[in-house]
């Protein structure tokens, strides 16, 4: 049922190869998208001809057998002796469609009409800063709130350690369903909680998205720092003014700080066929990766010692990313407290011909440090919202963890 590149997960009584390329991966993407406009006529019209399911119909167990099975290590393991925490990143977005798959299954459909796609990954905390690469990992899920085209996902990874498997991180997705051609959105089943507490978990959902709505609405994009957080810039620029002039322009920075336009870093990403999906696009999870590691380096080096991933938070997949595009990732560190990192990647794909740019993806990543680290401090109002934004992100994470 899902076929991928090389990690190996065992659920359902089989090995399932996991990376986000469902049955066509061997055959040529063009002849693929082909087959599937037949699909068209196995759509629902409406949401009420689906029928019904629990959320125990899409619950997974599925196994990434890192200590039984050696010879997969290598792909996951980093020079510190632990688990690329970006492979994780691309095995939870797999299942996460895999998942949704599931509670969209009909019985007496051979091949599933729906492209399900990945809209938002929520949020992902973690419980443990090191994953072990020599212990069996194991993830859970299932869809948690259904709408009329989109649906939640909650997925729990544990590793196994002296015969009991402890967690290791919580995740929350969004994925949409589209439809065969990925054009337009299509129904999704609606889901029935069973139990007091399913209801709680699907209420839960329907909050989420409230607070999405409300976190995209109050956005500095859109509208201005409130009075507590034009106070926290303007004590920013009172503590950075040199004194021996009276000048607006002449700034200092503070001892044991650094300008924020000293604290970032770029990549460039060639999107080869090998990372796309039928629809000649790049999956998800591998943005991600990128999107990670490109963070993680930025935080190992603004703190100066090793950083562990704390939380990832609204990434929002605004575009698609075509084979074949140039993918621009800048990473910022944008607000710092304590031992702590919040750093900001923004990616876009460049077109060579138009030579435009389109954003397609913002990261948010939470960091810890193993030390405390320099204050970051903004110096023009540009940068000043990045911080107040970077702010927003690490108090909502903190609130959760």
């Amino acid at each position: 049922f899902l076929l991928g590149r090389g990690s190996k997960l065992m659920g359902c009584g089989s090995v399932v190869l996991l990376n986000n390329v469902f049955f066509f991966l061997t055959r040529d993407h063009v002849q693929a998208m082909q087959e599937r406009k037949a699909l068209h006529t196995l759509l629902a019209k409406r949401q009420e001809d689906l029928p019904p399911r629990k959320m125990k119909d899409s619950y997974l167990e599925v196994i990434l057998p890192l200590g039984s099975q050696p010879e997969i290590r290598e792909k996951y393991l980093n020079v510190h002796n632990s688990v690329r925490f970006g492979r994780i990143l691309e095995d939870l977005d797999s299942l996460g469609v895999l998942i949704c798959y599931t509670h969209t299954k009909q019985e007496m459909q051979p091949r599933s009409p729906l492209s399900i796609v990945t809209a938002l990954v929520d949020k992902i905390n973690l419980c443990q800063k090191i994953i072990h690469p020599d212990c069996d990992i194991k993830f859970t899920g299932n869809v948690s709130w259904v709408g009329k085209t989109s649906m939640e996902v909650k997925m729990h990874m544990l590793q196994l350690h002296d015969g009991d498997y402890s967690p290791v991180l919580d995740a929350t997705f969004v994925m949409v369903a589209r439809d065969p051609e990925n054009k337009r959105p299509a129904f999704v089943n609606p889901l029935i909680p069973e139990s007091p507490e399913e209801e709680e978990i699907f209420k839960q959902g329907e909050l989420n998205k409230l607070k999405r709505i409300d976190f995209n609405t109050a956005s500095l994009l859109k509208m201005a720092p409130t009075a507590e957080e034009r106070n926290i810039v303007h004590d920013i620029f009172l503590n950075t003014l040199d004194t021996r002039t009276v000048s607006f322009q002449s700034r200092k920075l503070p001892p044991n700080a650094v300008w924020m336009e000293d604290a970032k870093l770029k990549g460039l990403q060639i999107c080869h066929p090998e990372e796309r999906n039928i629809f000649n696009r790049i999956f998800g999870g591998f943005l991600m990766r990128k999107a990670f590691e490109l963070g993680w380096a930025i935080a190992c080096s603004y703190g100066g010692s090793r950083p562990f991933i704390v939380s990832v938070d609204d990434i929002m997949f605004q575009k698609p990313v075509e084979v074949g595009s140039l993918l621009l990732l800048s990473g910022q560190v944008c607000y710092t407290e304590n031992n702590y990192i919040q750093i900001r990647v923004h990616t876009e794909v460049y077109n060579a011909n138009t030579r435009e740019n389109h954003t397609t993806n913002v990261f948010h990543f939470t960091f810890v440090s193993e030390n405390e680290v320099p204050q970051v401090v903004p110096k023009t109002y540009g940068e000043s919202m990045l911080y107040l934004d970077g702010k927003r992100h690490f108090t909502a994470v903190m609130k959760e963890i």
